[in-house]
């Protein structure tokens, strides 16, 4: 299954270099900048499910930096995970009422650590939409990531803690070239995404699949003695 992963990812990259749809600094071995990212933003934007949202979660990478920014200015609630969900406070709060530096500065990553609050999971509001980094999507659903596993431990750890329900959305903004017509690999602890938007095009994909909370078995020791939120897990197996 990694593998084929693997080759997603490659294909993935391959095609956005080849084509000049990748941003700077390019497309491999991460969540890709695309060209076109603020127009997926702002096509998500038109949406219901966006207007209702009050709570956003979202990745901190380039290519979604358009939806961070138009989750600010919709005054809507904003949350960033830290890096590698490193800390105890894990959790970057972005909240328009009260933020610390512009906009433009403290949507990024380096922004957000460098000026952003820090909160407890258990302090935090619950999610009504996560905007989710992926590399590959297919019209199921099935998102493939970089491959670090990051998002999927922030997605069960909201919800184990009721932050993140079966009706909070899940939204991948992608160019269309990340959008693959095959059947991906999928495992039990991957989430999907209910909704695809693209420079052009918006998808709704199959009926969601969520995992239940944390499968202890899909997480390394060295995942567990690093991220805090994991080592002091009431539930963590013996």
């Amino acid at each position: 299954m990694d593998q084929e992963k693997g080759q997603a990812r490659e294909k993935v990259w391959r095609r956005l270099e080849q084509s000049g749809a990748a941003l700077p600094p390019g497309a491999h071995g991460r969540i890709p900048n695309f060209l076109g990212a603020d127009r997926a933003s702002a096509r998500l934007a038109e949406l219901p499910q966006w207007r209702r949202a009050k709570v956003v979660k979202s990745n901190p990478d380039k290519g979604q930096l358009p939806v961070r920014l138009q989750a600010l200015s919709d005054r809507k609630l904003l949350y960033m995970a830290v890096p590698k969900l490193a800390k105890a406070r894990p959790f970057y709060l972005l909240d328009p009422s009260n933020l610390g530096a512009p906009p433009t500065s403290i949507a990024t990553g380096a922004g957000a650590a460098a000026h952003a609050l820090t909160v407890e999971i258990g302090q935090m509001q619950p999610i009504d939409l996560v905007v989710c980094g992926s590399v590959a999507v297919n019209r199921d659903g099935v998102r493939v990531g970089k491959g670090a596993g990051y998002s999927d431990i922030e997605v069960a750890l909201l919800t184990e803690a009721d932050l993140i329900a079966p009706t909070t959305l899940i939204v991948a903004t992608v160019h269309e070239l990340q959008v693959l017509d095959e059947p991906l690999p999928e495992s039990p602890h991957d989430f999907s995404v209910d909704l695809i938007v693209t420079p052009q095009e918006v998808i709704w994909c199959a009926p969601p699949r969520r995992p239940r909370g944390i499968y202890w078995n899909a997480i390394s020791d060295q995942q567990i003695a690093e991220i805090p939120a994991l080592a002091c897990n009431a539930q963590r197996p013996k």
